[in-house]
């Protein structure tokens, strides 16, 4: 049997597509390349945005031109939340949404499905001979007014401490030197088992064979003073943090529900720094996502999120979104919204800033000491990787070098 794969969205969908590829692998099936005849095609869809919907319906219809006689399994967010629509395209075979997703791999085999006390389909990516994002937890309970999370995915809930360590075993064994920890509310590991995120942090660090941790996204008001401390002290943890903002307005962030205000975020990234930079040594990278054109978002409160990032915060990067207006979710009843020229010219304006910020991060770094991790792709001769604080380094291929670690001056 024949079987191609095919991903939208975030991390977590690219760990859990990689979970389903080795299932089917080890039950002895061939994974062919998306654009070949397949017997089944597994679509892993995203629902963040109308274009993403619309992306995932695009794959389905595509897949059914290929292989007319097919079977078309589609799994993801978009899935969760329009089963019955999907269920009328062509060529599906099955839509399965967040709480059975771990049905694919043994239904489709017809086998008996695993039993998965947590409701959580355990998963990490192994494409990457150097890098794996390891699924900790699922869901979202916060239910911000212009997200369709907690509907797509379901509640907060997490993988035991334990289950997570062997899977993180099952990485280092395949000869992978880094790990990045993803979840969709990852700072909230531990609500279904009664477990912390930094006993989770601390048992991970302990994992021999693993040489760098990452924390994929993490709320800023679960970023505690004593998770900072920890990763501060000496760990295998990364100087790297991507954390969202959303918006630099505290009205807007009251408005749509968001848990934390700008000092709060604030007095966050200033802890870091001030724990974890030394004069001489790496500045830490900041990754900041930021929504813009959140309806009510004035020129007057688009402006006050720009000074914040660019006068207060000042990250290595922007990951900077125009606000899609998502059927069920509050946000999308308000009568003020923004309309898309306004919100395609703020992402421009943020987008230049993000380019400014970075180019003056990797200026700070300039004569730093660092460890790259180098990968095995080679691109006009030059090999490439990144240090621990998230600056890409180029140099000449060396095969030798690949997938190890190696002090570099910046």
């Amino acid at each position: 049997m024949k079987i191609a794969f095919n991903t939208l969205g975030c991390k977590l969908n690219y760990a859990e597509t990689s979970t389903y590829e080795r299932g089917f692998a080890a039950a002895g099936w061939e994974i062919v390349p998306w654009t070949q005849a397949a017997d089944v095609y597994l679509i892993n869809t995203c629902a963040v945005t109308e274009t993403a919907e619309k992306k995932s319906r695009n794959l389905i219809r595509r897949a059914h031109r290929t292989a007319p006689g097919a079977r078309i399994l589609v799994t993801g967010c978009y899935a969760e939340l329009r089963k019955e629509e999907i269920a009328k395209i062509e060529g599906v075979w099955k839509v399965y949404g967040a709480s059975d997703k771990a049905q694919i791999v043994p239904e489709t085999l017809a086998a008996p499905a695993p039993a998965h006390a947590s409701g959580i389909l355990p998963a990490y990516s192994s494409g990457e001979r150097t890098r794996s994002f390891l699924k900790v937890q699922d869901g979202c309970d916060n239910f911000c007014a212009y997200c369709t999370v907690p509907l797509a995915r379901g509640r907060s809930r997490n993988l035991p401490i334990a289950e997570v360590l062997r899977q993180a075993r099952e990485i280092a064994a395949k000869g992978i030197k880094e790990v990045v920890l993803t979840g969709v509310n990852t700072g909230d590991f531990g609500r279904t088992t009664g477990e912390s995120f930094l006993d989770l942090l601390k048992a991970l660090n302990e994992v021999e064979g693993i040489e760098r941790w990452r924390i994929s996204s993490i709320e800023p008001n679960l970023i505690t003073p004593e998770i900072i401390d920890w990763i501060a002290s000496g760990t295998r943890f990364q100087p790297h943090f991507h954390i969202p903002l959303q918006s630099g307005s505290d009205q807007l962030l009251r408005r749509v529900g968001r848990r934390y205000d700008t000092a709060l975020f604030a007095s966050r990234i200033e802890a870091i720094r001030r724990a974890m930079e030394r004069p001489g040594g790496p500045k830490v990278f900041f990754g900041i996502d930021v929504i813009v054109g959140l309806p009510g978002e004035t020129e007057e409160l688009f402006q006050e999120t720009r000074r914040f990032l660019e006068e207060r915060i000042r990250p290595a990067f922007l990951h900077v979104f125009p606000y899609s207006r998502r059927s069920g979710t509050r946000a999308a009843e308000w009568p003020d919204q923004v309309s898309e020229s306004l919100k395609t010219e703020r992402v421009a304006c943020l987008e230049a800033l993000s380019e400014r910020l970075h180019a003056e991060f990797v200026a700070a770094n300039k004569g730093v000491r660092e460890r790259v991790l180098w990968e095995s792709s080679v691109r006009d001769g030059k090999m490439s990787g990144y240090t621990g604080n998230y600056i890409r380094v180029e140099a000449d291929a060396d095969p030798r070098k690949f997938n190890t670690l190696e002090e570099v001056i910046l």
